[in-house]
């Protein structure tokens, strides 16, 4: 297959009707960590400026190799900046996922660009190196149809400017430098696919798990009326008949739907019973594999919780399906205590125009129900945090 048609399948988006995925890159936690992260990188990826810089302080240029130097390490910051100013984001692999254009992506990277010209004027061709780096940040910040073009763009020019600036001419290392980040991107989209795949599937075993269990409440409806409401019409037809002709065995008939009736209308309960009955202790089994099978580590509690609330159950049901869905997190932490149950994950955090779903609206109506109150709060490092707090 041409690279080109590969590319193309690659980036292809899914239809599967879901929204974008949130962002994916550098872990979450504190600001801190994401910073010390973020400047491991810049030192990983600089390390290869370094020698240049040497050359021009040893040849006695110690003015232009302090002003190099000076870039590099501005660079390098930038690089470390990159990582703090989007927290929401997370390490998967090489995949890394953005929903739309920020500001300040768009300043980050003018800034670095800023940075790479005065590298270029100062070090030459040796400066062609920081707009691989500067390629690379792009699909940390950028959507992935802009950072397409802006690795594009930037493989043309580091194959154009070495054609017009003979003395920048880096032979074959020009052109692997040009390849990493398109390597990158390829590698990128192929993961992107892979992973809403995924999570199409894992929707549609949801959805038929849904499916499955409608079908077997229809069945259990169907074993306990279709039988009961027979009978019971053949019986009052036949009490109609023998009203007049025989009182006591009409009588005994009517007896017998009116018992009927009571035990039909007693399996109907015990079903709609069954789907309503929820336990603490029962959803923590059905969260722990849950939260598995999406590839979310979880934290769990562990011990006796037969004597908790049952409303509990219900808001662990609700918080951790809305984790699955829609946070896009890897770890999800569940604190229980007697008067107290919250869920923390470390996904895309609670946006400042966010307003209850369905089902959390549904649940804070349950929880204020029992005399409790529903909270959704930003979590620290980044992420969500729903509480339900309960009068002791």
């Amino acid at each position: 297959m041409p690279l080109r048609s590969w590319f193309a399948a690659a980036a292809r988006p899914v239809s599967d009707g879901m929204d974008r995925l949130a962002v994916v890159g550098p872990p979450n936690g504190s600001r801190a960590g994401r910073a010390a992260f973020g400047a491991a990188m810049a030192v990983a990826w600089l390390c290869w400026l370094v020698a240049p810089v040497a050359e021009h302080w040893n040849r006695g240029q110690h003015l232009l190799a302090v002003a190099a130097g000076a870039c590099v390490v501005a660079f390098g910051a930038l690089i470390a900046v990159a990582f703090v100013l989007f927290p929401q984001s997370r390490w998967d692999g090489a995949v890394f996922m953005v929903r739309t254009v920020d500001r300040r992506a768009v300043l980050l990277l003018a800034a670095q660009a800023v940075l790479c010209v005065a590298l270029l004027v100062l070090l030459g061709g040796a400066g062609l190196t920081t707009l691989t780096y500067l390629a690379v940040i792009s699909m940390f910040v950028l959507p992935s149809h802009r950072s397409a073009q802006f690795v594009m763009a930037y493989a043309l020019l580091l194959l154009v400017v070495p054609m017009l600036v003979p003395r920048w001419h880096l032979g074959f290392y020009s052109y692997f430098l040009a390849a990493i980040p398109i390597v990158i991107w390829g590698s990128r989209e192929v993961g992107i696919r892979r992973r809403r795949n995924l999570e199409l599937q894992r929707r549609q075993r949801a959805e038929l798990a849904i499916v499955e269990d409608r079908n077997r409440v229809a069945r259990d409806v169907h074993d306990i009326l279709g039988h009961s409401l027979t009978v019971i019409t053949v019986k009052t037809e036949l009490a109609l008949r023998l009203i007049d002709l025989d009182p006591e065995r009409a009588r005994a008939e009517m007896t017998d739907v009116e018992r009927l009736a009571r035990e039909a209308l007693a399996g109907v309960r015990d079903t709609v019973g069954g789907l309503r009955e929820v336990s603490l202790a029962g959803e923590l089994a059905n969260v722990r594999t849950a939260l598995g099978a999406a590839g979310i580590e979880a934290e769990l509690p562990e011990g006796d919780f037969g004597g908790y609330r049952p409303i509990f159950g219900w808001v662990l049901r609700e918080a951790v399906t809305n984790v699955v869905r829609h946070s896009a997190a890897s770890h999800c932490t569940v604190r229980v205590e007697p008067s107290r149950i919250e869920v923390i994950d470390d996904g895309t955090g609670l946006r400042q125009d966010a307003e209850f779903g369905s089902g959390l609206s549904g649940l804070r109506e349950r929880v204020r129900a029992e005399g409790g109150a529903l909270t959704l709060a930003a979590a620290p490092g980044g992420g969500l945090r729903v509480t339900a707090d309960f009068p002791e």
